[in-house]
């Protein structure tokens, strides 16, 4: 799994994002990862009670749930690796 974010350099601080912002989005990110690793998603996770475990609803459910925590406007793209081949790319569209 992947996140985007759109690259604008701060004017101010001269930086894309700060990288203590950037590690607590990273733990943010494990923290949603973990409920899903090594589950089966349609018995294990709430989420996934009434909605069907695609790799497409996986990358909603992460673009749902890091909205919660990001900026808005920082978050650009969800990428879910199911295979080498298979690739879903969520924009919050």
């Amino acid at each position: 799994m992947a996140m985007g974010t759109i690259i604008k350099i701060d004017p101010v601080t001269g930086m894309v994002i700060n990288l203590t912002d950037l590690k607590g989005y990273m733990e943010v990110m494990a923290s949603i990862m973990k409920p899903l690793d090594h589950k089966n998603l349609d018995l294990d996770v709430p989420y996934f009670a009434d909605i069907v475990s695609t790799t497409e609803n996986v990358a909603v459910y992460i673009w749902e749930n890091l909205q919660k925590f990001i900026p808005v406007g920082l978050l650009y793209r969800v990428k879910v690796y199911e295979t080498d081949n298979n690739i879903v790319v969520y924009k919050g569209e």
